[in-house]
């Protein structure tokens, strides 16, 4: 059953919660341990857990000891494959006192465009859902090539709950909500809600957003989002120190009303890969 509004996550039967590399990776890893909580919390109420994480590049590049982000894509590569085994022990261990078992799961974009792929990927992650483990989800970042520089995994979040058919999408941030500007800019304002539909326009949400640890910003949540929105799923876009009383249904964050009219149940519709702000 879809969310239609954010009050509903409490109950939510699946969610897809996304994470990035800035919030959980650096001096922030520590933060793993709250959203762990949280998801452990909605996990307890009987709610399905997806998590789809980024932070592998940023994970494994200590070990390759690099201060900054690689630039070129062989590099990358080397501290994706890295990282992603580090990250997956971190939240592995983090989730253990709460006898929750993870699966790993690596998808590109590409995966979910093939008609073969997206079944298998579909029904290898129901299993995992009905075995009640939590499955993991990351780009596969070893053998990306586009996607790796210029993608962003909010958009393989919206992707994923779209192809498992769950109810909400929850994409945390840095933020507490999304502003019609750039917030440090004169005359933004937080917006609370987007109906499906919604001119958008008019609003500066920023270009990707590349940094030390990560790629991502304001306009691939809203493009996401969209996505999702369009394909039935209702989605909370809200900072990542909040994810638990997003869970809960609290009044927070920016809310992308999902689509009244969606031609069939997300879970079995085709996945389609496009979207415009």
């Amino acid at each position: 059953m879809t969310v239609r509004e954010r009050a509903g996550l409490a109950g939510a039967r699946r969610v897809v919660v996304k994470v990035g590399s800035s919030s959980i990776s650096g001096e922030n890893a520590h933060k793993i341990q709250p959203i762990v909580e949280a998801l452990a919390a909605a996990h307890a109420r009987g709610t399905e857990v997806v998590l789809v994480s980024s932070g592998a590049i940023a994970t494994g590049m200590p070990y390759l000891l690099l201060d900054e982000r690689p630039v070129d894509l062989a590099t990358q590569q080397a501290a994706a494959a890295v990282g992603q085994n580090v990250l997956i022990y971190r939240y592995q261990d983090a989730l253990r006192p709460f006898a929750i078992v993870t699966g790993q799961v690596l998808l590109t974009a590409g995966d979910l465009e093939n008609p073969t792929h997206r079944s298998n990927a579909r029904r290898a992650m129901e299993r995992l859902l009905g075995l009640r483990i939590l499955p993991i989800v990351n780009e596969n970042d070893t053998v990306a090539t586009h996607e790796i520089r210029f993608g962003d995994n909010d958009r393989l979040a919206a992707l994923v709950a779209q192809l498992i058919g769950a109810d909400a999408l929850v994409l945390l941030s840095d933020i507490e909500c999304l502003y019609t500007r750039p917030p440090g800019e004169p005359g933004a304002r937080p917006i609370d809600r987007v109906e499906f539909g919604d001119d958008l326009h008019g609003f500066e949400f920023g270009s990707v957003v590349v940094n030390s640890v990560g790629t991502g910003g304001a306009a691939t949540k809203v493009s996401a989002a969209r996505l999702a929105a369009t394909a039935g799923v209702g989605v909370l876009v809200t900072s990542a120190d909040l994810v638990e009383e997003a869970l809960r249904g609290a009044e927070i964050g920016t809310w992308f009303a999902p689509n009244p009219a969606a031609p069939v149940p997300a879970g079995t519709a085709p996945v389609h890969t496009s979207s415009t702000i």
